[in-house]
């Protein structure tokens, strides 16, 4: 058995109304002058001046910063950090999706430690105390708010770059299922297909412990029997709720077990075609679980225990692999990449850049180019 530590430096706050005690909670980590960074969707929603209202009302002076987009680069974190170097705040709070997530962790590493993102790369690099952070999200799918990583990609090549240290925690997850009412279908259709992804490949990566299994195998149960609900009925609380907590847990399973052959191939879909992450995972997993199931098939055993087996499947991997395309199928993600414009042409190069991210590493099955290409070719 994998010997690990475990410590979840987050105090979760979750449940319907729970957005009320945002001012309450910003009092007792002892705020007084936070940035809240928030999207222009989110300002649109109505969800930021709530926010703001809650924050003031509870005495606390605040500013917003909304100068980013989806995919936040090193340029949007350095226009944040102009920005809250006038407004000289004392603690950080992200509102919104993944990417407010991460652009808020990415604001305040460099607001405090100085230096570019890429110096950042890797785990436990910063030499400086960064500000207290607390989470709002807005969505099920990054699991941002349960980790000690930024992922902000490079401004020139769009690539990701994973940032991690303990000090990117952020020391409060506030979640309310019912701010991601305002969510467009196709977000929670793709944020929550990230979260599957999550839960699928942190159960079978060589970094996997017996307390990560636990997270990823409750995470897979709650957004496997909650995903097409929550499509179907958009206003299902309970369906929400357990897509959020769903996201949260894959999150922190990622925080011990990290991940696999599914993001390393996505990552070059996203910088170069601007695909959604999501859509590109929904995609390629059903591919990356059928072959890293040649070498492995017993670790997916677990994940699809309990689950009725149809007779006419060989394997615990083809069964959650048909399961992951009738759940993409219900979210409407294209077949294959050959749908999405990708040329055929170009998966050699996809390929050779999927070999250099760092989650590849990680696969149960060895990957690198030659694995990559195999892959892209499958899901072509």
């Amino acid at each position: 058995m994998t010997p690990f530590e475990f410590h979840v430096p987050t105090r979760l706050v979750f449940g319907a109304g729970t957005i009320d005690r945002l001012g309450a909670l910003a009092r007792d980590l002892g705020l007084a002058r936070p940035l809240l960074v928030s999207d222009h969707g989110l300002e649109e929603a109505g969800h930021v001046d709530r926010a703001l209202g809650l924050l003031r009302t509870a005495g606390l002076e605040v500013e917003v910063f909304d100068d980013f987009d989806v995919n936040p680069d090193e340029a949007m974190c350095a226009r944040g950090v102009a920005f809250a170097r006038e407004y000289r705040p004392d603690a950080v709070i992200g509102l919104g999706g993944g990417s407010s997530l991460d652009c808020a962790k990415g604001i305040n590493l460099l607001l405090t430690n100085g230096g570019a993102i890429a110096d950042y790369r890797g785990y436990g690099r910063t030499h400086a105390p960064l500000l207290p952070m607390i989470a709002v999200p807005t969505t099920a799918g990054t699991g941002s708010e349960a980790q000690s990583y930024a992922v902000i990609a490079d401004a020139e090549t769009h690539m990701k770059m994973a940032c991690g240290d303990p000090q990117l925690a952020f020391r409060v997850a506030l979640l309310d299922p019912e701010l991601t009412l305002s969510q467009p279908p196709a977000v929670t259709a793709a944020g929550g297909f990230d979260a599957i992804a999550h839960a699928v490949e942190t159960a079978v990566t060589k970094r996997r412990t017996a307390v990560s299994t636990l997270f990823s195998r409750e995470a897979f149960r709650l957004l496997d029997a909650n995903y097409e609900r929550v499509l179907a009925r958009g206003d299902d609380l309970a369906a929400r709720g357990a897509m959020q907590l769903g996201a949260f847990y894959a999150g922190v399973a990622i925080e011990q077990s990290m991940l696999g052959a599914a993001h390393a191939c996505a990552n070059p879909l996203t910088a170069r075609y601007d695909m959604t992450h999501g859509v590109a995972l929904a995609i390629l997993l059903p591919h990356v679980v059928r072959w890293n199931a040649q070498a492995a098939d017993d670790l997916y055993h677990d994940l699809v225990n309990g689950a009725p087996q149809p007779s006419t499947v060989p394997s615990a991997g083809e069964h959650l692999a048909q399961r992951l395309v009738a759940i993409g199928r219900s979210g409407g993600f294209p077949a294959d990449l050959r749908t999405t414009g990708v040329p055929e042409r170009d998966l050699s190069a996809l390929a050779e850049a999927a070999a250099t991210q760092w989650t590849g590493t990680f696969n149960p099955r060895p990957f690198g180019a030659r694995e990559a290409l195999e892959v892209y070719q499958c899901a072509y």
